[in-house]
């Protein structure tokens, strides 16, 4: 398994985004634009600039809009492949049908296409590679929505944090690398999240890396605002994809 070479990523472009309308009246989640171009294409940028060539997106709602914008790929250094699935399908059915159709490496990226990371992919390969598990979730701390208040019983605060990280908790990022065996534990329809990893974990086949980077998540209009500040300061002191 030593100098695995991923070249191929699976990348989940159908969402409708139902938290970020009237921005996806006309487009699916990931073309929501951050910073003057979609999310996705920061998504294809960063795997581009970790040695992937070849781009399947899955795509449903909207669809058009995703492939008129990036065609085959080759404005954007990759080559880029379609496949079709429903809304209604979820992760399951998109991974499933966009592996089936155009996948036919024995290791590859698979990524939600709204969470943006600037982390080393070669770290996960590495670790990925070593253990040899069905798949491998990219993890990483994630931050408290509230303002956190540290208080003594007569109400005087001792801190106040505004929206700390979370040390103790680790979430998925929505990045994975699959063997091809991943393709024996997909649903035919319904989320992977639910499905297939809660399997893996049962069966010992599922692998857990915490990255050493920036994770930004796009769901609603403030994770918009948020993640347009913070690319915004790292693209600006030349932070975000340097390795």
């Amino acid at each position: 398994m030593a100098g695995v070479n991923v070249k191929t990523a699976v990348v989940l472009a159908g969402g409708a985004g139902l938290r970020l309308k009237p921005l996806t009246n006309n487009c699916p989640k990931p073309m929501v634009e951050l910073l003057g171009k979609p999310v996705l294409q920061w998504v294809i940028e960063w795997l581009k600039s970790n040695g992937v060539s070849d781009v399947v997106l899955g795509v449903a709602y909207r669809k058009e809009s995703v492939i008129d914008y990036f065609k085959d790929g080759s404005e954007f250094g990759v080559t880029i492949k379609y496949s079709v699935h429903s809304v209604e399908g979820e992760t399951g059915e998109g991974f499933r049908l966009a592996i089936s159709r155009h996948v036919t490496d024995d290791t590859f990226v698979a990524v939600n296409g709204d969470e943006l990371t600037n982390f080393n992919l070669t770290d996960l390969i590495a670790f990925h590679t070593a253990h040899d598990p069905v798949a491998s979730i990219a993890v990483a701390h994630p931050r408290c929505p509230f303002g956190i208040i540290k208080v003594q019983e007569n109400g005087l605060v001792d801190s106040f944090v505004e929206k700390p990280l979370i040390p103790s908790l680790l979430v998925s990022m929505g990045v994975y690398l699959f063997s091809r065996r991943i393709i024996d534990y997909l649903p035919k329809k319904g989320s992977i999240e639910k499905t297939t990893f809660p399997l893996l974990a049962s069966e010992k086949l599922l692998r857990a890396f915490p990255i050493n980077g920036t994770w930004l998540t796009v769901n609603s209009m403030k994770d918009l605002k948020a993640a347009e500040s913070i690319l915004k300061r790292k693209v600006r002191d030349g932070k975000w994809l340097k390795y």
